[in-house]
């Protein structure tokens, strides 16, 4: 018996021995490779599983496209996904190259938000100015300028832009960038990603989201949790109006440090591709753009805060009196109390502004916009920002257009205003000349000397006028432009909420109302005849051939013209959705429904995220009398667009027709939870209702719409109808 536990003592010693024969550092190299390499592996491989298996999407901001057997380079509009929920996702305007350069190109790429991307009507940016203007003074020369801005976002994004465009042989890159790093992604009071501290894990976050493996944790996230977000539609600057910050707020330092760094890293990598820059400073609109939004400082007390308001509203009443010296002495009395109320310096500004104390003026309306607690307007440490870095960098190809400065002395007494702004921070058509302008002179001295020769001698710069005639700027466009201002923006929060707003939306609707007297049928002809000229002129500018297009269609109704200004466009931007989506619409109003739908599925294949072309497309399937594959569109445009009104009504009438009346009910229910004021919602769910048998119910319905509607006879009619049924 002793020699088998002798024998495994000796087998236990043997492996003892063998198991110290094996270095240390093997055994540690072994438990890393297990801990990190092993996982970084499987990782990969399920990402190029996902890749293989077309899972996902594209993340950059340019995909190449295949065109008559040559290699473009294209928008991608899937690319702001990696920032905002997918149906709330910006894009820039459709834009497309040639992979390989020519050699007697100049390609310049233009970088910002929503003011460089040229907002309310990209067709008239600084960027294409600047185009039309160098193409004239260089007749011999080819200048691409390619606006890749973006509404909403900011340096965080930008950044990935322009690494995107260092890839393809860029000459100079035109940063206009800056009034969105508050609110945009990453920012103190943004509604999207939150703020973090560090630079490197917002990085890591976007470049994680830029995979395939993080685009499908980021959906199993939504699908497990889909209330995760309460955001569900754009609504524009109105979804920021909770997220004010104060000017003292720690958290402003940090949103400025990573604006810095994001610009110093675009810069570089502009360098690193042989390009070179052109970085902008902010205008914004001083003294006809009051505060969104004033806080009063945190350690206010009750009785300085009551003290304070009893002598601003004195000021209020003697400025309303127009007793502007009275006034101003109310409000600098109210500043010893509390100078941080962005209103108050607002107001002081304007009394001084009466007064004809102009640089007093200007000095309070900046410190407003710099104390504005909803912070959609490029301040004071933005700009500073701009200059030292285009000071710091100028020896390394980076050069400054003080586009602020360059406002204010166009501007009287140096205070930007309506003369050069329509709202906030977007440019009107003369600012946008001016800064394109600018950036033609600054631009001038960087060109390389090749291209320098062709320069057309004594020939002047297009003036304001010639840039109109070129991008085709006519009385109609001044009449859309001023409709989106005014319904798109100023109507709307947060400028419902600004001093003197009543005042400023009594006068814009006035002129918008003259505006639309003026379009008569002449004037319109007049339009469309300006818009053939500026075809004949420039006839590979796809803008031209769309705004023609939609006058054609939408206002002198000639659809067969409009067909032909679509189909060029999709000659010029295949890879794009907006030339299938307007081709569409026009085939679907001239009764060629087989041709709508066909267009209408290649508009959902680019962009699957476009609800109106689910809501159309399904709108076409029900006039062909294919109730099911219109319910399925119906059902993807309001989860596409949960505000969509239209939607919910055409599914709830073929669910009624269908006999699924409970069904119907409920879609009306869930519209008007997303719409509690439709009238139209209120009236068919009163109507489903009764037929329900839920008398009292549906009358209760009816009422609210009658409320929310009462000059609208058919719902009247409808009530009346019921009262009827309810006697007898």
């Amino acid at each position: 018996m002793s020699k088998p536990k002798e024998n495994n003592k000796k087998l236990r010693h043997a492996a003892a021995m063998q198991q110290m024969q094996i270095p240390l550092w093997r055994i540690w190299l072994f438990r890393i490779v297990a801990v990190t390499i092993v996982p970084i592996l499987s990782l990969l491989l399920l990402e190029l599983t996902l890749r293989v298996a077309g899972y996902g999407y594209p993340a950059r901001a340019i995909v190449k496209c295949r065109i008559d057997g040559r290699s473009y380079c294209c928008d991608n509009v899937r690319f702001s996904w990696r920032f905002f929920p997918a149906r709330l996702a910006r894009e820039s305007e459709p834009f497309i190259f040639p992979v390989k350069k020519p050699s007697d190109t100049c390609r310049v790429f233009v970088l910002g938000s929503s003011a460089a991307m040229g907002t309310p009507d990209p067709a008239f940016c600084f960027g294409r100015m600047l185009r039309v203007m160098l193409l004239d003074a260089y007749p011999g020369a080819n200048f691409e300028v390619i606006v890749t801005a973006m509404a909403a976002v900011n340096s965080h994004a930008v950044l990935e832009i322009a690494k995107d465009c260092a890839k393809y042989e860029p000459d100079l890159f035109i940063v206009y960038l800056g009034n969105n790093e508050v609110i945009g992604p990453y920012g103190a009071g943004t509604v999207f990603a939150p703020l973090s501290r560090s630079l490197s894990f917002i990085r890591l976050s976007i470049a994680l989201r830029a995979t395939r493996l993080g685009q499908l944790v980021t959906n199993i996230v939504e699908w497990v949790n889909p209330d995760s977000s309460s955001l569900k539609v754009w609504q524009g600057m109105e979804m920021f109006v909770a997220r004010q910050i104060r000017a003292d707020d720690h958290r402003l330092k940090i949103v400025y440090k990573h604006y810095q760094n994001n610009l110093r890293s675009i810069c570089k990598v502009a360098q690193k591709s042989g390009a070179k820059v052109i970085l902008c400073t902010l205008g914004v609109n001083l003294k006809d753009c009051p505060p969104f939004a004033s806080l009063h400082r945190s350690n206010l007390s009750d009785a300085e805060k009551r003290n304070w308001e009893q002598i601003y509203q004195q000021g209020s009443e003697y400025e309303k009196a127009g007793k502007y010296a009275e006034a101003a002495r109310c409000y600098l009395a109210a500043e010893v109390i509390d100078g941080g109320f962005a209103d108050l310096q607002f107001r002081l500004g304007r009394c001084y502004w009466f007064l004809e104390r102009y640089e007093q003026a200007r000095q309070r309306y900046l410190k407003a916009r710099d104390l504005d607690t909803l912070r959609f307007r490029a301040d004071t440490p933005v700009n500073r920002i701009v200059r030292t870095i285009a000071g710091t960098t100028a020896t390394g190809g980076v050069y400054l257009v003080d586009a602020e400065e360059m406002f204010e002395q166009a501007s009287p007494h140096r205070t930007c205003g309506q003369e050069l702004f329509y709202e906030h921070v977007h440019l009107n058509f003369a600012g946008n000349y001016l800064l394109g302008k600018t950036i033609f002179e600054q631009m001038e001295k960087m060109l390389p000397e090749n291209i320098q020769r062709l320069r057309a001698n004594g020939h002047p710069l297009l003036s304001q006028a010639e840039c109109a005639e070129r991008l085709a700027y006519t009385d109609w466009d001044r009449y859309r432009i001023q409709d989106e201002v005014f319904h798109g923006f100023v109507n709307r929060e947060p400028f419902t909420n600004q001093l003197y707003h009543a005042e400023r939306a009594k006068r814009m609707e006035g002129e918008l109302l003259a505006l639309k007297a003026g379009m008569t049928p002449d004037v319109l002809e007049s339009a469309a005849a300006k818009y053939a000229r500026a075809i004949q002129k420039t006839g590979d500018d796809w803008y031209l051939h769309w705004k023609y297009g939609k006058l054609l269609a939408e206002d002198l109704k000639n659809y067969a013209a409009a067909v032909e200004q679509f189909r060029a466009v999709l000659r010029f931007l295949p890879q794009s959705y907006i030339g299938y989506d307007a081709l569409a619409s026009v085939l679907r109003a001239t009764g060629d429904l087989d041709g709508a739908i066909a267009h209408y599925e290649k508009t959902i294949r680019i962009k699957p995220t476009c609800g109106r072309a689910h809501y159309y497309l399904a709108w076409t399937y029900q006039k062909q009398g294919k109730p099911d594959k219109a319910t399925t569109h119906y059902f993807q445009a309001i989860n596409l667009q949960p505000d969509y009104v239209p939607a919910y009504n055409n599914l709830a009438e073929i669910l009624y027709r269908q006999g699924k009346i409970d069904s119907a009910v409920k879609i009306c229910r869930q519209g008007l939870l997303a719409v509690p004021g439709s009238a139209i919602l209120h009236s068919n769910l009163g109507m489903l209702l009764d037929t329900q048998g839920h008398r009292q119910e549906a009358m209760m319905e009816l009422q609210k719409a009658i409320q929310l509607d009462p000059n609208s006879t058919e719902i009247r009619r409808v009530f009346n109808t019921i009262v009827r049924k309810a006697g007898k």
